[in-house]
């Protein structure tokens, strides 16, 4: 059988009022090479390198054995070489990009034959939400959406010469840590709120007006739950607006923090303003990177 080839991107989700519906795609990738073996073996480098190789507790490799069972394959043993750029638990879409991984991984192996629209809607299904998925296979700032067991989801690629800086403390957060904090109900002046600026956001992003971005990414959802337990975020949010920063958001679940930048100086900037803004705020990690607007990579051979 032949070798599978992936590349698979960071995303950030949410995107402030956007939550469980809009993400976008960020140029730091998950890249595995598999082929057939007499055992499973993992070969892991760069970040969390020891997470990533690990034969148990590993959410690649367990997602992959769960997909053939629940599809009465036999598990088919594979060679896996893994190089990663993603943090995990850092709500950049470590999990999403393991369990596309693991449904790519099983389609092949496994001979479901299964087409990439299946591929997504089987790692959204697993995930519990279909943004982070739907972005990580799309590329691009992606709106999706839920029906029937299947995902639907429109990319729209942003200007690329914008880049995300992301903020990160030093210690990472569960999701379901993060969505523990969140009231089981809203007023309808919180959601209608939220509606407006979903339909702002995403209009500025097909239109790339990054100067409305600001008022866009304004969130009564989840944002102001989660800032107890994301602390950088309720010191970054007024940054939004402010030399070349087109808005601020937490990333994903948290605890990290999106900070949109409109180009590569207005980004190094941002670092700049944001790392005067926390001062004394503890151990803090600064990424800048690129917005891919490609689909994730699937090789065979």
């Amino acid at each position: 059988m032949s070798a599978l080839r992936l590349r698979l991107p960071a995303t950030s989700a949410n995107l402030g009022p956007g939550f469980d519906t809009l993400a976008m795609a960020l140029k730091l990738y998950l890249h595995i090479e598999a082929t057939t073996a007499d055992q499973l073996t993992l070969e892991a480098v760069g970040r969390d390198a020891g997470i990533c190789g690990a034969p148990m507790d590993n959410l690649l490799v367990d997602t992959y054995r769960a997909l053939l069972r629940e599809n009465r394959r036999d598990f088919v043993p594979i060679d896996l070489k893994i190089r990663n750029e993603i943090p995990l638990g850092m709500g950049m879409g470590s999990s999403s990009a393991a369990r596309l991984a693991a449904a790519a991984l099983a389609s092949h192996f496994g001979g479901l034959q299964w087409s990439r629209e299946k591929i997504l809607s089987e790692a959204a299904r697993l995930e519990g939400h279909p943004d982070n998925a739907a972005a990580c296979w799309l590329g691009g700032f992606v709106a999706s959406a839920w029906d029937q067991g299947k995902v639907w989801a429109v990319s729209i690629a942003p200007p690329r010469e914008w880049r995300a800086v992301i903020v990160m403390p030093s210690q990472p957060l569960a999701t379901r840590a993060a969505r523990a904090v969140l009231p089981e109900s809203y007023s309808r002046q919180d959601a209608v709120a939220n509606v407006q600026r979903v339909a702002l956001l995403t209009a500025a992003f097909a239109t790339q007006k990054p100067e409305v971005i600001a008022v866009a990414m304004q969130d009564r959802i989840h944002q102001p739950y989660r800032g107890e337990v994301c602390p950088l975020l309720p010191r970054l949010l007024p940054l939004a607006g402010r030399d070349g920063i087109a808005g601020v958001a937490l990333s994903g679940a948290g605890p990290s923090v999106l900070l949109l930048a409109v180009s590569e100086m207005a980004a190094e900037q941002a670092r700049n303003l944001a790392s005067a803004t926390l001062g004394g705020a503890g151990e803090v990690e600064f990424l800048t990177c690129g917005l891919e607007n490609t689909a994730a990579a699937v090789e065979f051979g």
